[in-house]
């Protein structure tokens, strides 16, 4: 490591000591003083208190991008009392965490308040789950300087989300953790944020494991920046380390305070205040949007230009040629917790608007007289993509609310007004639709809510987005990254391997004898590999996946081995039937479930489905017998949605409704096959 930084003093010019005179570096910093110089070193991750002196101070730095063109400098000014940041990581690198303990040190809440876990992943799947979906604001104050938070999920399902929130924002908190380093969506996050030209403050989060490994990481790190083209200015990041779960923060990994506060001075010194032009004509980009049963839609975003006022009249502008007029009826800003109303939000601040009934994601709130549209916000192309359909199941319209065609229209088209990575197209028949989205976890997602909101539908099996470049078949390919233990990477090796992965790297981790393997592979072949993966590894891989490029056809992938066991009959399955139908496979089902002709009840041992009798009862005879005979019934799998969607395949669905989730045949494909 010592090489690589040194090369980047060789090939790459040193920056300059304090590449933004607008912020000159004070002298003193938490009561320590610093000293005139500092530059970039490998040794900036082993910062020592010498007498209560820093070797090396905090070294802050923005990208040239930040600034604006040449001629409109003299217009636009520096706002010193607000930063805007948005904290990005890997999943499960500890970002909502982080916040939490960073809410509460701000004071927040009272000290006697009763605060759960995760506060801002207030959404009940959120909680469930245990991940973020949906990005959200909030704020605190640090020493006269409002700071505004932007929580942003860390699925590359959900880079949608983080994508259109860094508009809105000057820099960002880039959490890593201390043993795993940087991972896929680590790489995605920091691309989207140089690509901005954000300042970035790198959090080494989780300081205190047992297998922390700083150094590492901070090299690591290092030199993600350089592969990913990072200007000088950017690849000399500050590194903070830092326990959320503690709630310390610190410049050396030996060396933590007793708080946060090195996190602070860090955001307010390193990440710029934003620029904006206080006397221009009034500009705000909706960045996202919410939703409330009183104030109708909330347009959330940040002011780029001039004062927006309660009542005031402005144009909704999407481009040069289409505009409409509206009144603000209410205008709010982020306090703390929550949302606070106020008379006027003047430029630099993060704001949310309301009055503007059909104000959309990606429209400009402008000057009524003078007001220009801003730049559209763009997203990746989605890549996988699955078809919704009325449910045609003998039991259809007996749990759902919603179970019109029209019911599942209305639906699909509300979720693109906030979901701007999904697409939503008319299918081959009137009651079929297809949604495409950035991996199945994006599409199951909706799914979830929809029932949970009353819809009743059927899902086939998710496909991959191809493309024609030249008359060649493209498809896209993504970074699979497996953590898995040393003694089951046998197993997994093979499993990637038969899937038309390409291993790319291998590396140990931590102390724990566990190997991080990274693979290039086809979106196909990493559909239903979750399950396989962990059935190969019980249970202890970690699989983690981002999307990397569209690659030539990899040829044909077999993602099942083995078949279903499909209900040949209407009825209530019996303990009787069931004996004997799971000496055929794993079945899906217990006893007394009411089964339909074609739904899948477990699956087969062997390749090929096979139709089993699960009701059948026992015949009822005048012979006694000495001894009833007992039936052992297996446990049955108990699949959730995610798993269901996994498993079918090109010629099955998963019915949906609010209370059950089954699986079964297509028809349209059993009556292909009698038409043959």
């Amino acid at each position: 490591m010592e090489m690589a930084i040194s090369f980047h003093y060789t090939s790459l010019k040193a920056p300059p000591v304090n590449p933004n005179p607008k912020f000159p570096l004070p002298k003193q910093f938490l009561g320590l003083s610093l000293p005139p110089h500092s530059s970039f070193s490998s040794k900036t991750t082993r910062l020592k208190y010498h007498s209560r002196n820093l070797t090396k101070p905090v070294q802050c730095s923005v990208s040239p991008a930040t600034q604006p063109a040449t001629g409109k400098k003299s217009q636009l000014k520096r706002r010193s009392d607000i930063r805007n940041i948005a904290i990005v990581a890997h999943v499960d690198h500890g970002k909502t965490t982080l916040v939490d303990a960073m809410l509460k040190q701000s004071k927040v809440f009272r000290d006697n308040q009763l605060v759960q876990e995760r506060v801002m992943d207030s959404n009940d799947l959120e909680r469930e789950r245990g991940i973020t979906i949906l990005s959200k604001n909030t704020s605190i104050t640090y020493k006269d300087t409002k700071i505004n938070i932007i929580d942003t999920p860390g699925h590359s399902d959900f880079g949608g989300e983080v994508e259109r929130i860094l508009n809105m924002v000057e820099g960002v908190l880039l959490v890593v953790d201390s043993v795993e380093g940087p991972m896929p969506q680590t790489r995605f996050v920091l691309k989207k944020a140089l690509e901005f030209g954000l300042a970035v403050v790198v959090v080494v989060n989780k300081i205190d494991r047992p297998s922390a490994r700083p150094d590492f990481v901070i090299n690591s790190t290092f030199e993600l920046f350089i592969e990913l083209n990072a200007t000088d200015e950017q690849c000399d990041f500050q590194a903070i380390y830092a326990s959320g779960m503690k709630g310390k923060a610190g410049l050396s990994p030996d060396n933590l305070a007793e708080d946060l506060g090195p996190l602070f001075e860090s955001i307010i010194r390193c990440i710029p205040g934003p620029r904006i032009d206080k006397d221009g004509a009034l500009q705000m980009l909706a960045t996202n949007i919410e939703y409330d049963e009183h104030k109708g839609r909330i347009a959330i975003g940040r002011l780029h230009a001039g004062v927006l006022q309660k009542a005031m009249e402005v144009r909704v502008c999407t481009s040069e040629d289409s505009c409409r007029y509206a009144r603000i009826s209410e205008l709010f800003v982020f306090e703390k917790f929550t949302r606070t109303p106020v008379a006027s939000v003047e430029a630099g601040d993060i704001c949310a608007v309301c009055g503007i009934e059909d104000i959309q994601i990606g429209e400009t709130i402008a000057d009524k007289t003078s007001g220009k549209p801003l730049p559209a916000i763009k997203v990746e192309e989605p890549t996988v993509k699955m078809a919704f359909s009325i449910n045609t199941s003998p039991f259809v319209g007996r749990e759902g609310k919603y179970v019109t065609s029209r019911n599942l229209r209305d639906r699909l088209y509300r979720e693109l007004e906030r979901n701007l990575a999904m697409r939503v197209e008319d299918g081959e028949t009137a009651d079929t639709f297809i949604v495409s989205g950035r991996g199945t976890l994006h599409i199951t997602i909706l799914i979830e809510n929809m029932r949970r909101e009353g819809y009743e539908f059927m899902v086939g099996p998710p496909k991959v987005i191809n493309k024609k470049v030249d008359d060649k078949l493209l498809e896209p390919y993504e970074i699979a990254a497996v953590e898995v233990p040393e003694e089951h990477m046998g197993a997994v090796v093979e499993l990637l391997g038969k899937r038309r992965g390409q291993m790319i790297d291998m590396e140990g981790v931590g102390s724990e004898g566990t190997n991080l393997l990274k693979y290039k592979i086809p979106t196909r072949g990493l559909l239903g590999l979750r399950n396989a993966i962990l059935t190969a590894s019980r249970g202890t891989a970690i699989l983690n996946t981002i999307f990397d490029s569209y690659g030539p056809w990899a040829g044909d992938i077999i993602t099942r081995d083995q078949g279903s066991l499909v209900a040949f009959e209407d009825g209530t399955s019996t303990s009787y039937a069931l004996s004997s139908s799971q000496e055929r496979g794993q079945m899906f089902i217990g006893p007394g479930v009411e089964v339909y002709k074609g739904r899948i009840v477990g699956i087969h041992q062997r390749p090929g489905d096979l139709s089993l009798n699960v009701c059948k009862k026992k015949a009822a005879t005048n012979v006694r017998s000495n001894k009833e005979q007992t039936v052992v019934l297996d446990t049955p799998l108990d699949y959730s949605l995610d798993d269901c969607i996994e498993y079918i395949q090109e010629d099955e669905l998963v019915e949906v409704t609010p209370s059950s989730i089954r699986m079964c045949k297509n028809p349209k494909f059993a009556a292909a096959k009698k038409g043959r």
